[in-house]
């Protein structure tokens, strides 16, 4: 279990958000939550809880219907993906979103567009420091890597700008458990290094055994907030999302 934080800075918060696609009703109805300075937060919940929905919404690849969000204090409200990663606000979406035909090294510098040209091999170097696997590959091109491989290479893209917050969509979906266990590591790795992480997870048990914090989304809507330990505790919890 993660240590509890001293900290009472909030480096995000949610204010009755609501968003939904197109002229559907809302999927989101009214979220408020927070993630406070270097907390790792999880958000539990069934299929079409509208916990991807919500993720893409704080994320800038789905504009709210109401509500607001502040990152640091700022009004984010409405600010678009790439806005928000030069705030070092990072959102990876489910799935290995990484660039197949391109080394390892060239999808690293992709992942550091935004930075100046000096600034990249130190930042690849940064990266490498936390996925040394990735070291001996970078010659190799991203298709040709395993899928626990990948998802620390999409990791590693993220990273390269040095985020303060990352918004992470089922990190660990369809690895194998040993590798799953990598990547959970590498996120507390992250975390003592002073990262703050807003994770959407399947796999509950495990993500919770990591956080501080966890929320569980139901229709759309927060059904509880607590500590990871007190959700991981609760008896319908566990019989509900944790396979009892």
């Amino acid at each position: 279990m993660t240590a509890q934080r001293t900290t009472t800075e909030t480096i995000l918060r949610l204010e009755d958000i609501r968003a939904g696609y197109g002229n559907a009703q809302d999927i989101i109805k009214g979220v408020s939550l927070a993630v406070e300075e270097t907390e790792i937060v999880t958000i539990i919940g069934p299929n079409g809880a509208g916990k991807s929905t919500l993720l893409k919404t704080i994320g800038g690849t789905l504009a709210p219907r109401a509500g607001q969000f502040y990152y640091r204090g700022e009004d984010i409200t409405g600010r678009e993906t790439h806005e928000l990663l030069e705030l070092g606000l990072l959102y990876q979406a489910q799935g290995r979103n990484v660039f197949p035909d391109m080394t390892v090294r060239e999808n690293l510098l992709m992942g550091g567009y935004t930075l100046q040209q000096s600034e990249l091999d130190d930042a690849i170097d940064r990266v490498l420091t936390h996925f040394p696997q990735l070291q001996e590959r970078l010659k190799v091109e991203a298709k040709m890597l395993s899928g626990g491989e990948q998802q620390m290479l999409e990791m590693g893209m993220g990273l390269m700008v040095d985020p303060d917050l990352l918004l992470l969509d089922e990190p660990s979906a369809g690895l194998a458990p040993a590798v799953q266990s990598d990547i959970f590591d590498k996120i507390e790795e992250l975390n003592r290094n002073g990262a703050s992480f807003l994770m959407i997870e399947q796999n509950a048990r495990q993500a919770l055994s990591i956080s501080d914090r966890g929320y569980v989304l139901a229709l759309g809507e927060i059904e509880l907030e607590d500590d990871a330990e007190a959700l991981l505790e609760n008896p319908r919890i566990r019989e509900l999302y944790l396979g009892g």
